[in-house]
């Protein structure tokens, strides 16, 4: 596939319908890297099964690791990249939470292994569909992570979080709704093959555990004199990764006319209520907010793209001229007062002047689908917030009681 380019000089691809899973697997096609160890799981499980198709077919050099569990797939990950491999996985709920202790040791170890994430939720009765509970629950691993509205983004973001990941050698979550996105048949743009390994260049690692002329150490017992210093270490390699991210989405921009930063802005900048969304579904929130402001709502989006590390700078500085926020949960923090992302927004608003006043609403748990005439019903109970009226800090949107639907 050859490239071409056209107004603004950006290189174009070749239209495909692809559904998000297959949209992760020919990114990894493009991308090529050392060494994929992988076990699957539903909804990511056509992620593995499409690139061992693209390893049998001879199509990459990559060395195919099917492992036993998904806590090994991470191990293999770790050992490969702290040998200087270029590593990728996949995984979604339950496998992300067996690789638990395996995250923390490939973000401490500052390894640059990047992996898709079909979001599913966590559960004891069997779930398969989407929350976010899996990264969630992961957020503070020490991983930067990406979020996606649609199978183009996911593309996109695992082409970036290859640079992003190589540059600032920390490890990347890329996250996308499971079933919503994974199974769901869009049009992606596929850049041609030689524009995307362009993009991500030749990786040159800093060290390699193969290297026995330079040896190193890896992994050591690390006692109270010297933890700190090495948590400290990490913690401003994540301070400085929003900057990569940036950059990495500028050059992107630059190369293949797709915009990305930390957050996307939709309809904000005169808005009096703000939605805040993650996933898919800022897909729906922004047809809704298109019907509000035909009636003259003054409604706006911000879909956050970089969740973690969090953005509290951007977030608040967009954020905190608005009458009433309303936070959209896809998931739950049950010891919390409410969702991950509503207590981040809180925190993040806190030194603002004027707080806006910030309502939570929890919704799609375990794949319940939201709807147009629910994000509506949450700008109309917003506006009575932006007008005095008290309402519970956290609501269930679409949830069956006695007394019918909640936001029907």
């Amino acid at each position: 596939m050859g490239s071409t380019k056209v107004g603004g000089n950006f290189i174009r691809g070749q239209i495909k319908g692809l559904i998000g899973d297959d949209a992760v697997a020919e990114a990894m096609r493009q991308i090529n890297p050392d060494v994929v160890a992988a076990y699957p799981i539903t909804p990511q499980t056509l992620i593995v099964e499409k690139f061992a198709e693209f390893v049998s077919d001879g199509l990459v050099d990559t060395e195919m690791i099917h492992v036993e569990s998904e806590h090994s797939a991470m191990s293999a990950c770790i050992g490969a990249a702290a040998a200087g491999a270029r590593a990728m996985t996949s995984t979604a709920s339950q496998g992300l939470a067996l690789m638990w202790e395996m995250l923390y040791i490939a973000s401490s170890l500052r390894l640059p292994i990047v992996m898709a994430v079909t979001n599913r939720a966590l559960n004891s009765n069997l779930n398969i569909h989407c929350d976010h509970a899996d990264t969630m629950g992961a957020r503070d691993s020490g991983w930067i992570q990406l979020y996606s509205e649609n199978a183009q983004e996911v593309y996109d973001n695992t082409i970036q979080a290859v640079r992003i990941a190589e540059t600032i050698y920390l490890p990347v979550m890329v996250c996308f709704d499971g079933f919503v996105v994974s199974h769901s048949l869009e049009p992606v743009e596929v850049l041609p093959d030689e524009a995307v390994r362009e993009f991500i260049g030749e990786f040159k690692p800093l060290y390699s555990l193969l290297d026995v002329d330079n040896p190193i150490t890896v992994g050591p017992v690390d006692l109270p004199p010297f933890y700190m210093e090495h948590k400290r270490s990490q913690w401003e390699a994540v301070n400085r990764a929003p900057a990569v991210v940036i950059d990495v989405g500028m050059e992107f921009y630059r190369r293949f006319g797709r915009a990305y930063g930390l957050v996307e802005s939709y309809e904000l900048k005169d808005a009096e209520l703000a939605l805040v969304a993650i996933g898919s579904a800022a897909g729906t929130v922004k047809a809704a907010i298109d019907v509000a402001r035909s009636k003259g709502i003054k409604a706006g989006l911000l879909k956050i793209r970089m969740y973690r590390p969090f953005p509290w700078a951007t977030i608040r500085k967009l954020l905190e001229g608005m009458k009433a926020i309303g936070v959209m949960d896809r998931a739950l923090s049950s010891n919390g007062e409410g969702g991950p992302l509503f207590t981040d927004i809180k925190a993040a608003l806190y030194e603002s002047e004027k707080r806006p006043k910030v309502i939570n609403y929890i919704y799609g748990l375990g794949g319940r689908d939201i709807t147009i005439t629910q994000i509506l019903n949450i700008l109309k109970q917003l506006e009575a917030v932006a007008s005095g009226e008290a309402v519970e800090p956290v609501q269930w949107v679409g949830l069956r009681t006695k007394a019918g639907v909640t936001f029907s």
